[in-house]
């Protein structure tokens, strides 16, 4: 009777891991194989693999990665914690914050950018017309550094909201009592955030991060649409580099080897990101 659940859960768990098998195992053969149009297929080995890892273009990419999803997790996750816990508890302010929030949410990723390119445009964007009020200067299609923080900013308007749902799903199932013995022993604010809103919220945190660096890893249709990966190439993500290697180049052998060192580092870093935050939040539980 205990795996009864299984037992219906099983043909959906087979069929997500068909979908999910297949394509695995045609993209690890075609990262072994000399795929160019015009010639046949032939095998290469791990010449693809070597090729890519000695690309300065794919070393840009992977350290613009690495940078941008560092900055969005330290900078969305903070902050949609701290809005979190300003949200009311009660009242019609709850429903109305949890739409406002969803709004960004159910735009479509390629939407987004297209939305930004318009806040940006240099004869009717708000985003330029702001910085000329300021007497600053911006070009997103000059300046590398103002499409840079433009992708950035993009990101933390269009998923944040997210975090913030997360965070505060996850404060609401804190029970009450412990907030009670807290004002009970006349526990500060810091010491209650501290020492009973953040370890409960330790599982939620978790869920948090590893979504957002997941989804970091994933950002495609946003910079886009908005920059088309430059001005150069400083808005040229790992999903830019693999998908113009792979469809813009017509190496879809390179571009199955990036891909698959692209899933590789994401699981990787995921990984070290779980363990690290667990073991921290035991830690601060032992505390």
């Amino acid at each position: 009777m205990k795996q009864r659940p299984w037992l219906f859960l099983a043909p959906a768990l087979i069929l997500v891991s068909i979908s999910a098998f297949i394509p695995l195992i045609t993209v690890m053969n075609y990262s072994q194989l000399s795929l160019l149009p015009g010639s046949a297929p032939y095998f290469i080995g791990l010449e693809n693999f070597q090729a890519i890892l000695r690309d300065p273009a794919f070393t840009g990419a992977l350290a613009r990665q690495f940078l941008f999803s560092i900055l969005v997790l330290i900078t969305e996750i903070p902050l949609g914690l701290g809005l979190a816990l300003c949200m009311p508890n009660e009242g019609v302010g709850v429903g109305v914050s949890l739409v406002l929030l969803g709004i960004p949410l159910l735009i479509p990723w390629n939407v987004v950018g297209i939305i930004w390119r318009v806040f940006t445009r240099s004869d009717i964007g708000v985003v330029p017309e702001v910085f000329s009020w300021m007497g600053m200067n911006y070009n997103i299609s000059q300046f590398t550094a103002d499409a840079w923080w433009t992708v950035l900013v993009m990101d933390i308007w269009h998923w944040t909201p997210l975090v913030i749902l997360i965070c505060f799903a996850g404060i609401q199932a804190i029970p009450q009592e412990y907030y009670m013995a807290a004002k009970i022993d006349r526990a500060s604010p810091w010491k209650t955030f501290r020492y009973v809103t953040l370890p409960n919220l330790r599982g939620v945190l978790i869920i948090a991060v590893l979504l957002r660096l997941m989804d970091s890893f994933k950002i495609y249709a946003e910079p886009f649409v908005l920059t088309g990966g430059g001005p150069g190439s400083s808005t040229t993500f790992l999903s830019t580099y693999t998908s113009r290697m792979a469809i813009g180049g017509f190496q879809m052998g390179r571009g199955a080897a990036t891909s698959l060192i692209y899933m590789f580092v994401v699981i990787l870093l995921s990984f070290v990101i779980y363990i690290i935050m667990l073991n921290l939040g035991q830690g601060a539980g032992e505390e």
